[in-house]
């Protein structure tokens, strides 16, 4: 089996790894023959150059990095099959027909449900009790493809975006891990998505964290300060204008209870601290 990986984030690494002791065939015999991933990047105050968790694994195991989709088209690999999980970067079809046996992708949600870039804080956001995994055959539309199978997984009351998505990648490597070899041999009947059923999410960005404390209710205030952790987290205006990051938060009868929070230019602070020194928020 010859896979070359699309991935960047440390929580796709059990799905490289999975894939790696199932099917390696000897030292230095990786299934993996090629990792794409996102270039290094510098970070800190000196800037030094971060390369991705992925990156990082396929350096440790002597596989091939490529910084680009497109460097495929000249590599001549001898690859079957394509797999991605939050590679970050569209393809083309030019690389997708490099694939005899295509790209899987790996997309946490039922699909056609929540296509796009943040399924996992929609699913959390909007206060659905399941979601799941679907792997699907990649064309030339967004989360578009033929499904090769779907998981359902149920979302619990105290998930995060985190926890929900470290479980989803951790269970999609088993899953993947088992129904691959049935896939390369054509005993997988694919099935076309329904359109009618298609939803779609967004980039989430800093400014999808704000709340208002006097009209959003409770419950939506809690999902959302938990579909947005780690980042880019919730936070309001107080009446002065300056910038409160609500760090920690609960429903208790029905009622939002802030537990931590943090002012602008400040450090974090229980709700109680920071009532006694702002009596009037």
């Amino acid at each position: 089996m010859k896979i070359v990986f699309f991935g960047t984030p440390d929580y796709v690494l059990p799905v490289l790894t999975t894939l790696h002791k199932k099917f390696v065939s000897g030292p230095g015999k990786s299934p993996i023959v090629a990792v794409v991933t996102q270039s290094p990047k510098p970070t800190g105050r000196k800037q030094y150059l971060t390369y991705s968790p992925v990156d990082k694994w396929a350096h440790e195991r002597k596989v091939f990095t490529h910084y680009s989709a497109e460097e495929l088209i000249d590599a001549n690999l001898d690859t079957e099959v394509g797999i991605l999980a939050s590679y970050g970067q569209i393809i083309s079809k030019e690389v997708i027909d490099l694939f005899p046996k295509g790209i899987l992708v790996i997309h946490p949600s039922l699909l056609p449900a929540y296509r796009g870039a943040s399924p996992i804080q929609a699913a959390i956001t909007n206060g659905d009790t399941q979601t799941g995994v679907t792997i699907f055959k990649m064309d030339e539309k967004i989360d578009h493809g033929p499904i090769v199978s779907q998981f359902k997984e149920n979302i619990h009351l105290n998930d995060t975006f985190e926890t929900l998505r470290i479980r989803l990648f951790e269970r999609s490597a088993e899953v993947l891990a088992e129904l691959i070899e049935p896939y390369l041999k054509g005993k997988i009947s694919l099935k076309t998505q329904d359109e009618g059923g298609a939803t779609y999410t967004k980039i989430v960005k800093r400014e999808d964290g704000f709340v208002d404390l006097k009209k959003d209710s409770p419950e939506k205030i809690e999902r959302l300060s938990r579909a947005m952790y780690p980042w880019p987290g919730i936070w309001t205006y107080l009446p002065n204008e300056k910038r409160l990051k609500i760090l920690k938060c609960h429903l208790e009868d029905g009622k939002l209870i802030l537990d931590e929070v943090q002012l602008e230019g400040k450090n974090p602070v229980s709700w109680k601290q920071f009532t006694e020194a702002y009596p009037e928020p």
